[in-house]
């Protein structure tokens, strides 16, 4: 019996889309093959996890489980409708089923050919049993698999090459507003079933940066300037995930001073927000040399009278 998805993610089943998503990466982060290479067991449970996770982020599907119509692998509970082979009330009789030749209306083949469309053929029927489970047979198990992807190829959607459990790789083209948990669906990569094989479900898992801090779909980045660059201001170099480009410096310009760079932030994802993509948002930190004898002096014969903590109150 297919495993209740509610309680694989240990959730009660009123719980709402961000509970099952919590739950979800909690235990996905404990289960996961790469952290327990030597239980097998751990493995299949995080298969278990993640086809739980699909069925109850699929307000379809989670609504029909509930409703008691398929199993916790998305299979019908009961394919033949109430009162076929049992469900029949007390005084109730049975069917009657006449396997005579013709039969009468009513009979067991006329219901089999109310159930499964077919037409009777001297005395039988077709499109009967073996159609129907056939049809209804059901796939194989979906495999999980991690993609580490690194910060500038998320912002920019670099295309992705992942290797199966098979040894075939695919090229995979991440989607827009990618961030660490989005998930993608391989159809038909996952492990073969009576029904046809099931699905590959990779996560997504961004890299941290060096320099770089993602803030939605805008990214910060503190430059470090020169005091000369900073007082009389300049055209600067800066990194972004799409390569280096010229920043112009303006004069007077103090650390914490923050320039932006638009579309240069990571792909947003649509609709809702027009498309398009953040920025890069630059704040200044002026960098001095340390033991300068030339700013050393300058700095002692300098006389400023001004008091840059004046609008705190001291």
């Amino acid at each position: 019996m297919a495993a209740d998805p509610y309680s694989v993610l240990n959730v009660a089943r009123g719980a709402s889309e961000a509970d099952i998503k919590k739950a979800y990466r909690k235990l996905a982060k404990e289960l996961h093959p790469d952290r327990n290479k030597d239980n097998p067991k751990a493995s299949e449970k995080f298969s278990q996890v993640t086809q739980a996770y699909d069925l109850l982020t699929d307000k379809d599907k989670r609504a029909r489980f509930d409703r008691g119509e398929i199993d916790g692998e998305g299979n019908p509970t009961n394919p033949f409708g109430a009162g076929f082979g049992g469900g029949m009330g007390a005084g109730q009789s049975g069917f009657r089923p006449d396997f005579a030749g013709g039969g009468e209306a009513g009979g067991f083949g006329d219901i089999f050919e109310g159930l499964f469309g077919g037409g009777r053929r001297g005395g039988g029927f077709s499109g009967g049993f073996g159609d129907f489970g056939r049809r209804q047979a059901p796939k194989g198990a979906n495999v999980a698999y991690r993609l580490a992807v690194s910060f500038e190829d998320a912002a920019r959607l670099a295309p992705q090459r992942i290797t199966l459990r098979d040894g075939k790789t695919i090229d995979l083209k991440l989607p827009a507003g990618v961030e660490t948990g989005t998930q993608m669906r391989l159809a038909g990569k996952g492990e073969e079933g009576p029904g046809g094989a099931g699905d590959a479900i990779v996560t997504i898992e961004i890299q941290p940066h060096r320099f770089y801090e993602r803030q939605g779909d805008d990214i910060r980045l503190e430059l470090p300037v020169t005091l000369s660059e900073a007082v009389l201001g300049a055209e600067v170099r800066v990194p972004t995930p799409d390569g280096a480009v010229m920043l112009k410096v303006p004069k007077g310009s103090s650390s914490g001073k923050t320039l932006r760079l638009k579309g240069r932030g990571f792909h947003k994802k649509a609709p809702g927000t027009g498309g398009g993509r953040g920025d890069l948002l630059v704040t200044l930190m002026v960098e001095l040399p340390v033991d300068d004898d030339a700013l050393i002096e300058f700095a002692q014969g300098w006389n400023d009278k001004g008091n840059p903590r004046g609008r705190m109150g001291v």
